[in-house]
């Protein structure tokens, strides 16, 4: 069963950077939700209440009940910008939804199988996630909460691309549409084998090489000549 995420939002009236500084610093977010057949709308969140919510990986691709001053509408979450350095949210971006209008959104991947895979117990390599998550298009009745991927199957150097994966009824890949098959994960052997592999190879390679020719022994140096002794006068 989905989650269901509602968020209790308030019309904003005042804009700019003070505004949207000082909202902050009384707890708010700055918001705005668009789309659908209504105008854009200034709204404000609370920030408490928003970071409760952004814990659950599902809220990021679930449709939102946006309740403002008492009228509900329901959303989708396009876009939010966090502070460089604190944990904070800056802003938020909300796009109204149409039953009966495409959507598209990024969703979740949820990998399993990597720990039998034989490229894994037997083939002693690592998997590589390549994606995380993937753009879907479908109706807001279809958006899963997140696309599962099997990796049970793969050896080294085999990967699982996009055209393998199965969708619900009523959900295409964005990617694929536009001919784009993109591997979305991938067993490799780890890089430190391939290092070991080298250094394995080169005593290996000295013992085969040709011994260098001995150096011929440095010739002695002749004794310094004695000077004559000085004539009497």
């Amino acid at each position: 069963m989905k989650q269901s995420f509602v968020i209790s939002a308030e019309v904003r009236t005042v804009h700019g950077k003070g505004a949207s500084r000082r909202l902050r610093h009384e707890g708010k977010v700055p918001a705005i939700i668009y789309g659908g057949k209504e105008n854009p709308q200034s709204i404000q969140v609370s920030h408490n209440e928003l970071m409760k919510s952004l814990k659950f990986e599902a809220f990021y691709s679930a449709i939102l009940n946006v309740s403002i001053d008492g009228k509900t509408e329901q959303a989708v979450l396009k876009d939010l910008h966090r502070h460089p350095v604190r944990n904070e949210v800056m802003h938020m971006d909300l796009q109204r939804i149409l039953a009966d209008v495409v959507l598209r959104m990024h969703i979740p991947l949820h990998f399993k199988g990597g720990d039998v895979a034989p490229g894994v117990k037997v083939g002693g390599g690592v998997v590589e996630h390549q994606q995380i998550q993937v753009e879907v298009e479908c109706l807001p009745k279809d958006l899963p909460e997140y696309i599962e991927v099997d990796l049970s199957n793969l050896n080294v150097n085999e990967a699982v691309h996009l055209s393998q994966l199965s969708l619900p009824e009523g959900v295409s890949f964005y990617e694929l549409k536009h001919g784009n098959d993109v591997s979305v994960a991938a067993i490799h052997l780890p890089r430190q084998s391939a290092a070991e592999a080298e250094a394995e190879a080169a005593p290996a390679a000295d013992a085969k090489a040709k011994p260098a020719a001995k150096a011929a022994p440095a010739a002695k140096a002749a004794p310094a000549a004695k000077a004559a002794p000085a004539k009497k006068k």
